[in-house]
């Protein structure tokens, strides 16, 4: 399949969802530049769900998506069935380790070992060259690296920037559940992140302070699920003073919409 020497990649996630935004173009513009062949997988994963989360209503549009993709130059959609996916007797799973834990893997048990497994699956059934992910699901990029080169997968992982609307708001499919008022305060995320940022920027190195620094905006979300400040390798929780990257990483609840956000100090 490869035309002139360039790889073959599947663009975005490789679990893609579905209702696309700018985010997943980016995602797709980065595949282009270094690729032949982009193949964008178009499928929501029921194993990544929780029992009380929102499979059911999650955002579809499978027109709108495809036609977003073909304005954007895809060469290949691939949009499996559940069935297709996970047949019947299906019982294999792929257990990741350490990187699930923290952050979003103590609240959502399970949630790593459904990622992980299908986009193993997906990456066996389209064998890329390279596949394209987003900072802001930045443990999710971690899993899918470290499961990679565990499983000796010839695969390059790369991640892209988070792309963001003008106000700051990480692009989420999940942000088109949010009221106008919920919307508003959901920019608490961004400035919080973004004020500990720049006080990393001007010097600061006690992990205490960021975070605080990072709570006081925070305090307009409903309800705080989790604000770390991390080692960017390992995901455990940062030593003070600051002397290694690190990413601090939040998820909140607005309303009844769970958003997630990072920022990655260097």
């Amino acid at each position: 399949m490869q035309t002139s020497g360039k790889p073959i990649s599947a663009s975005g996630s490789f679990r893609r969802w579905g209702y696309l935004h700018d985010g997943h173009l980016s995602l797709i513009s980065a595949s282009r530049g270094h690729c032949d062949v982009t193949v964008v997988s178009i499928f929501v994963n029921p194993t990544q769900f929780g029992p009380n989360e929102d499979l059911s209503r999650y955002p579809r549009d499978f027109a709108r998506d495809e036609a977003l993709c073909r304005s954007a130059g895809v060469s290949i959609i691939f949009a499996p069935s559940a069935e297709e996916m996970y047949p019947a007797q299906f019982e294999t799973f792929v257990e990741p380790g350490e990187l699930a834990k923290p952050l979003c893997g103590d609240f959502r048990r399970g949630h790593f070992r459904g990622v992980a497994t299908v986009v193993c699956k997906l990456f066996n059934m389209v064998q890329p060259d390279a596949a394209y992910f987003g900072q802001k699901d930045f443990q999710q990029c971690a899993v899918i690296r470290r499961m990679t080169v565990d499983l000796n997968l010839p695969i390059e992982i790369v991640t892209v920037p988070t792309v963001r609307e003008p106000d700051g708001l990480a692009m989420s499919s999940r942000n088109r559940y949010l009221s106008p008022e919920e919307r508003g305060r959901s920019l608490a995320i961004s400035r919080g992140l973004f004020a500990a940022s720049q006080e990393f920027a001007s010097g600061e190195r006690e992990t205490s302070t960021l975070i605080a620094l990072a709570r006081t905006h925070l305090q307009r979300v409903d309800r705080l699920q989790y604000l770390e400040l991390v080692d960017a390798g390992t995901l455990r929780i940062a030593e003070s003073p600051l002397r290694y990257p690190a990413v601090l990483c939040v998820a909140a609840y607005v309303g009844s919409t769970r958003l997630i956000d990072n920022v990655v100090l260097t």
